[in-house]
């Protein structure tokens, strides 16, 4: 069964925000191994930053294997 576009949008940006998430953990725990000290809303902002190129390659991704 073939998958809408909507429905690849939306799990597109279900991925995108679960891995913003998982991210932000992340950085919480391993930034401070390296000697890097971040504030909470520097943490959003860098994830932030990211978040936009992550949903478009996750969609377009999931339209290029909805095509074969």
């Amino acid at each position: 069964m073939k998958q809408s576009r909507l429905m690849s949008l939306i799990e597109a940006i279900t991925i995108v925000i679960v891995g913003y998430i998982l991210a932000i953990a992340t950085q919480i725990l391993v930034f401070p191994w390296f000697g890097l000290e971040v504030a909470f809303g520097e943490h959003l902002a860098i994830g932030m930053a990211f978040v936009a190129v992550s949903l478009a390659r996750s969609y377009l991704l999931r339209r290029l294997f909805a095509l074969i």
